[in-house]
């Protein structure tokens, strides 16, 4: 215990986290992403969509509640994890059910895409013009890949509807890698300080025991 420890310390600045901040980009692409190429009226699109704001709101919430409760916090936090990881299977399921590849890390796209720190989804849609510029000249005249950028045909060439999908979706698994990094972290942090001091009960009794021993 620290000198004046205070009984609710700082909390809430989620919005420095970046977790939270990642988290945030990959809803607003998930958004965008459902409307253009997934049903609006499956189940798909709406849990896609949940799944992505539920990783936003609970880093946030968990964040909030970490002042009064530190194992509310860890659950909060973990429940964004898991529905971070559930959104990233959603992405894996639509590229694999669509016979589209989902890229490695070394792909040259998807380092380009990591290079570029994109932090809004404006970044996010200027890398993609960006890479169908690039592979306009790596295809033929039946819009079949020519080299091993791609490695997908693309029926429509490399501006089709397709081929964007598989550039917004594997940039949106690339950004659920490091915010799940990055909660993973964040979770084995929050459950060091919880073992090593306690929760709002403990603190609660420091406070008090301080305060006696002061003749408060």
């Amino acid at each position: 215990m620290t000198a004046g420890e205070r009984l609710i310390p700082k909390h809430g600045g989620y919005r420095r986290l970046k977790s939270f901040r990642m988290a945030q980009l990959v809803y607003d692409l998930t958004v965008r992403f459902c409307s253009l190429y997934i049903d609006r009226r499956s189940r798909t699109h709406d849990q896609m969509v949940q799944a992505a704001r539920s990783g936003v709101q609970n880093i946030a919430e968990g964040s909030v509640a970490s002042g009064t409760s530190r194992k509310f916090e860890l659950k909060l936090t973990s429940v964004a994890r898991a529905s971070l990881e559930e959104l990233r299977l959603d992405y894996q399921d639509f590229l694999r059910q669509r016979g589209l590849p989902e890229w490695a890390p070394e792909h040259p796209a998807l380092k380009r895409f990591r290079a570029k720190r994109c932090s809004s989804l404006q970044e996010v849609r200027a890398w993609i013009e960006d890479e169908q510029g690039r592979t306009r000249t790596d295809t033929d005249t039946h819009g079949q890949e020519t080299g091993p950028h791609l490695s997908v045909s693309v029926p429509g060439g490399p501006c089709s509807s397709v081929f964007s999908s598989v550039l917004a979706a594997n940039a949106a698994l690339s950004l659920l890698n490091l915010c799940c990094y990055l909660l993973d972290r964040q979770l084995a942090a929050q459950a060091r300080s919880f073992e090593e001091e306690g929760g709002f009960t403990e603190r609660l009794y420091r406070v008090r025991s301080q305060r006696r021993r002061r003749g408060e």
